[in-house]
């Protein structure tokens, strides 16, 4: 008999909008817009300062890119998205970005994994919406997505992103030194993981529920 977790993914077409409205405020996953341009560009300038020291930077020797226009990483992230490599979405907040989440490095046939990232704005922090944005991005890529495994890797001294996996009762899985190259330098990260066997049949959103 096949174990319940070996299931045939039934695959979700990207685009995919998520929401919870378990909580206030709402939270809502959407992909990002080229009409969002304006708004995004200002959420980024308002932010530089508060999430440069956790973005990753070109470390010595790599080739620089030359600087990539908004609608073209717009259609990036779209062509990656609808190739099945990534999942990205902006986060949305009362009709407003507040932040981005994003599956990347998605692997399919024996692995059907991923790893995830995210940010979110400063005047956004404190209420719960990255951990609630964090579960639903989660939640959709162990289910409806069907992939089997999602890590996320954080650096040890962000104590902000370590409370938030944490909170959701990832499987912390070790140190891997020298990880990315962030804010400048190689840096350690504490990575984390959750597969479907974890969850157990429920979702990540349900564990905060009970919380």
């Amino acid at each position: 008999m096949r174990a319940p977790w070996r299931r045939t993914p039934q695959l979700a077409p990207w685009p995919v909008v998520l929401r919870d409205r378990s909580a206030e405020p709402a939270v809502v996953l959407r992909p990002l817009r080229v009409d969002d341009e304006e708004e995004w560009h200002h959420l980024r300038r308002e932010n530089a300062d508060h999430v440069r020291p956790w973005e990753p930077t070109l470390p010595p020797g790599a080739r620089t890119r030359p600087p990539t226009s908004y609608r073209q990483f717009v259609a990036d992230l779209d062509r990656e998205a609808a190739a099945d490599r990534a999942m990205p979405w902006c986060i949305e907040v009362d009709g407003r970005i507040v932040g981005q989440v994003h599956l990347f490095g998605v692997a399919r046939a024996a692995q059907q994994s991923a790893a995830a990232g995210y940010w979110l704005a400063e005047s956004a922090s404190g209420q719960g919406i990255a951990t609630r944005a964090l579960a639903l991005a989660l939640d959709h890529a162990l289910g409806p997505a069907g992939l089997h495994r999602v890590e996320v890797n954080i650096r040890l001294d962000n104590a902000r992103s370590l409370a938030l996996v944490r909170r959701l009762r990832l499987r912390e899985e070790g140190v891997r030194e020298r990880y990315l190259h962030i804010d400048g330098a190689w840096r350690d990260h504490l990575s984390f993981a959750v597969t479907v066997e974890d969850l157990q049949g429920e979702t990540l959103l349900s564990r905060l529920s009970h919380l």
